[in-house]
């Protein structure tokens, strides 16, 4: 059976690309970032190229490429557009699909929608929670949030294990961990192939 995985962050640097890249390799999935803000010579469509090792994964076009890393709505408007959800057309696929967000599920689109209304009720949604202080706020308003609105959630934690923290997150959210990214000298496609296979069973 298809999967569609929307892969979002707690916050913004949280590591949800290199959370996207593992399960993109794990299923062998397709990958989409529907919107990308900045960094376009260097985008994270660009990373998920660099990242996997399956031949089996196609990387499918932004929906919005916008020039300025700032939330959508700002840099959009310095685009001088506006992004229209109408516009935010999932791709035709028959194969496992991973989706990335921007920041976290309350970043704005434009005045009226954040990414939140990006997310399909048939979505599996994958919150990646990295530890800082605030971050069990962050992750717990997340979670709570997207459970409200029916959605089936699981965490991925990103970093160093900081084991008060992920204990009390577990225990109020009562989602599935899938596992951890753990603070990695460096990623490659090595890395990213040796986590693919440890999240599989959970997957």
């Amino acid at each position: 059976m298809q999967k569609k995985i929307f892969v979002t962050g707690i916050s913004t640097e949280v590591g949800k690309t290199v959370a996207s890249a593992i399960l993109v390799e794990a299923l062998e999935a397709d990958y989409w970032k529907p919107i990308q803000a900045g960094d376009l010579e260097n985008s994270d469509s660009h990373k998920i190229e660099r990242y996997i090792s399956n031949s089996t994964t196609t990387i499918h076009k932004n929906s919005y490429a916008l020039n300025t890393p700032m939330s959508p709505h700002a840099s959009a408007e310095i685009d001088n557009m506006t992004i229209d959800l109408n516009e935010i057309k999932e791709p035709i696929t028959e194969n496992h699909l991973v989706i990335e967000g921007a920041g976290g599920i309350l970043v704005p689109l434009n005045d009226q929608h954040t990414i939140l209304d990006v997310i399909k009720p048939e979505y599996h949604v994958i919150v990646v929670s990295r530890h800082y202080l605030g971050s069990i706020n962050h992750t717990l308003m997340t979670v709570n949030l997207l459970k409200e609105k029916g959605f089936q959630v699981s965490i991925i934690f990103s970093g160093n294990e900081h084991s008060t923290t992920e204990a009390i997150i577990k225990k109020m959210t009562n989602v599935p961990v899938i596992g951890r990214i753990e603070e990695e000298p460096y990623f490659d496609q090595n890395v990213i192939r040796e986590y693919a296979e440890l999240f599989k069973s959970t997957l």
